[in-house]
């Protein structure tokens, strides 16, 4: 039986039997990079969508067609969603990782990773944020992180040290916006293969307050701090993908992979494991709070220096 996905360059053909053979581990490896590096955006998501609908089979010419049931699929229950049966979560969860290893830029599939992963912890972090008066009305308000919700200018005003100016620097230091992290533009950004939509919100407000994070400590955008904030990440929500993410450690240069996994990690685990829940924090109310407070009360406190961006107030009193 073949498969054949025309979006694909090739075109890939999947085929199942016997006569499939793997001359070595190493081998399909080769294979699944030689396709992640010619593979673009908007083929993953053809294939993606081709995963999620009904199947156009072939069959040997000695057997009749037989028609794909697909009644038992669930309708989308937002714009964008795309429902998965088990199987299908199943296999793009795996295949998602893997390409997420072989390349770490294709934050469309580390995104699906965190997607077809999450599972149970969704559940958990919706109940954390049920439990705070922060977390339930940022579920009954629904409130969005990008350029249109935000006044960078006002928060540029503000004075040194609150957290609204801080974040603005930290954004203008990387050269981002709060847009142009989002994983390959607006459409993949949004959340595809959770089927609720309140936890598909929880997942999408993970994402949009994923720099404020970056902002609160001051960590860089490069790949040393950005799998340091993944390990407090999962210490302090339990997302499965933030853990799964430092296995790109073995991509880091010896010296960094031992400081994440001597300093960094040790400091996320217990930083992360001792703090707030940060989902249930709304960020946007607090822009003028002292960044300093703020790290007191939420029970977090500074990493292991060479990772992080100064503040300008302590670079002008140098």
């Amino acid at each position: 039986m073949s498969m054949i996905c025309p979006s694909l360059p090739g075109p890939l053909i999947m085929r199942t039997g016997t006569h499939l053979r793997m001359s070595s581990v190493s081998g399909f490896c080769h294979g699944i990079h030689k396709w992640c590096s010619v593979i673009n955006t908007s083929q993953a998501r053809s294939f993606v969508a081709l995963a999620a609908s009904p199947r156009s089979l072939s069959y040997p010419t000695n057997r009749e067609p037989r028609s794909v049931h697909t009644s038992s699929r669930l309708p989308p229950a937002y714009p964008g969603h795309i429902p998965l049966t088990p199987f299908e979560n199943g296999l793009l969860a795996v295949g998602s990782a893997l390409m997420s290893l072989i390349d770490t830029r294709r934050a469309d599939m580390v995104a699906a990773c965190g997607e077809t992963t999450a599972g149970s912890t969704l559940v958990k972090l919706r109940d954390i944020m049920l439990e705070s008066p922060e977390g339930r009305r940022i579920l009954k308000e629904v409130p969005r992180i990008n350029t249109q919700t935000l006044d960078l200018e006002k928060l540029r005003s503000l004075p040194e040290n609150t957290f609204g100016r801080a974040y603005v620097g930290w954004l203008d230091a990387c050269n981002v916006t709060p847009d142009s992290r989002e994983p390959c533009g607006t459409i993949l950004f949004q959340v595809h293969y959770i089927d609720d939509p309140e936890l598909a919100y929880v997942m999408q407000r993970y994402r949009e307050t994923h720099d404020f994070y970056h902002a609160l400590f001051g960590f860089k955008v490069s790949a040393l701090p950005e799998l340091a904030l993944k390990a407090f990440e999962f210490a302090n929500l339990g997302f499965p993908m933030t853990a799964l993410s430092l296995g790109a450690s073995i991509r880091l240069k010896s010296p960094q992979r031992a400081r994440l996994w001597g300093e960094f990690v040790p400091w996320a685990a217990r930083c992360g494991s001792h703090a707030r829940c940060l989902l249930t924090v709304y960020w946007e109310e607090r822009w003028e709070q002292d960044l300093d407070e703020m790290k007191k009360e939420f029970g977090v406190w500074d990493p292991p220096a060479g990772i992080t961006i100064p503040r300008p107030s302590r670079v002008d009193s140098l």
